[in-house]
């Protein structure tokens, strides 16, 4: 019975919970956020075709985006017609980080888009994955 009431197991099992809580704290926050992976949003391009949606601006758009996506920049959302007409299908949003693109993602869920997700790190995170960019000019 000394089990239950010695300190050093009750420490023990909080160090537990803790540094559990700490691994599984990066997975429960990207759910919460509603942000994919980029091997994730490659898969739902290709398995569930998701349309890309690039919020950045046309400059940095230019620059490079992913290959086959549709560039919208944040302030044009409410009113771009560029916008897959399917509300139901998966709408992956990019930037270059990823804040801008969350905000576009619940702009969208307001607009009735039900699969409205972020690319976690944004086009950052899609360069570090090694997945394809392209790049185009701006327009003037």
């Amino acid at each position: 019975m000394t089990f239950f009431t010695d300190p050093t197991v009750w420490l023990l099992a909080l160090a537990a919970l803790v540094s559990g809580g700490l691994l599984l704290w990066p997975t429960i926050n990207g759910v919460r956020q509603g942000g994919v992976s980029p091997t994730e949003a490659v898969h739902l391009m290709n398995r569930e075709k998701a349309s890309v949606i690039d919020v950045s601006e046309p400059g940095e758009y230019a620059v490079g985006h992913i290959v086959g996506s549709r560039n919208v920049p944040i302030g044009r959302l409410e009113v771009a017609p560029e916008l897959p007409k399917n509300k139901t299908l998966p709408v992956v949003l990019v930037c270059a980080s990823g804040d801008r693109a969350a905000k576009a993602a619940k702009a969208l869920e307001a607009k009735g888009y039900a699969k409205a997700v972020v690319l976690a790190g944004g086009m950052k995170a899609w360069r570090a994955a090694n997945l394809p960019v392209e790049t185009s000019t701006a327009p003037a």
